[in-house]
């Protein structure tokens, strides 16, 4: 898909802060309002633009550990990928699932409340299924940097 200066700098701005309003978003990108709404609008039917979210801080809202998991499956067929993906979406403390290669089959990037709430969830999620051959966690004592604006050339 190609993107033109204008519809860069729209998403480098709602990135940045998706709760402009179009008038503000429309100032920021030097374009007028109604084709600014048109591009967004445009963005959003082709997917570019996902979801508009706000980010909440974990730490403020008692969610305050951080896990890397490392999981590798005993079967790595497209049909057991693809129901491991299909449980990870009814889990909501799994904000983040890739498949990924050389090493583990999956790697997941989990938010829980403390580390009973940890345990609650490899007993739940990852004993529960069937496939799971080995699970490798790491938890966070710092996070360093924390970033979801994509680079836009």
């Amino acid at each position: 898909m190609m993107l033109d200066d204008l519809d860069k700098r729209i998403l480098k701005q709602l990135q940045n802060d998706s709760s402009l309003t179009n008038q503000a978003l429309s100032e920021k990108v030097h374009a007028s309002a109604p084709t600014c709404l048109r591009r967004v609008r445009q963005l959003q039917a082709q997917g570019v633009i996902q979801k508009t979210v706000a980010i909440v801080d974990p730490t403020l809202v008692a969610s305050t550990l951080t896990a890397i998991v490392e999981v590798t499956l005993d079967l790595q067929t497209a049909e057991a990928y693809q129901a491991f993906e299909v449980a990870l979406t009814d889990e909501p403390c799994i904000l983040q699932a890739y498949r990924v290669s050389s090493g583990p089959d999956f790697v997941l990037i989990i938010q829980v409340r403390d580390m009973p709430a940890y345990h609650a969830l490899v007993h739940r999620f990852f004993t529960a299924q069937q496939n799971v051959r080995n699970v490798r966690s790491f938890f966070s004592v710092h996070r360093s940097k924390f970033e979801t604006q994509v680079a836009i050339d």
